[in-house]
């Protein structure tokens, strides 16, 4: 997020799971960091330019999520190992969800 101009705040935490559960991350959708922009939750490596449409249309929904760490994804890139296919997935406030976007190798 630093590379693409955002300011970023780390904060850790000693239970991460309660995070989760204060922002309403369903637990199908769950994955290794949880952040907060704009009010939005962002779950896992959910790509910026996804972000950014999120923050442009600002849809009624909780966050993005990626879940997992799928290989390729932001800040899952390794050389030699072949992207996986992933979709971001919106959710809200009841835990329903929808496919945000889809990236596909």
């Amino acid at each position: 997020m630093q590379e693409n101009g955002y300011t970023v705040q780390r904060e850790d935490v000693e239970n991460l799971g309660a995070v989760k559960v204060e922002y309403q991350v369903p637990t199908q959708l769950q994955s290794c960091h949880t952040a907060i922009v704009d009010g939005y939750v962002i779950e896992g490596h959910v790509p910026v330019a996804e972000i950014e449409r999120l923050l442009t249309e600002r849809p009624a929904i909780r966050g993005l999520a990626v879940p997992g760490m799928p290989a390729g994804s932001p800040g899952m890139e390794s050389p030699g190992v072949a992207d996986q296919p992933y979709d971001v997935i919106a959710f809200d406030e009841a835990g329903n969800t929808e496919i945000f976007a889809s990236y596909r190798p």
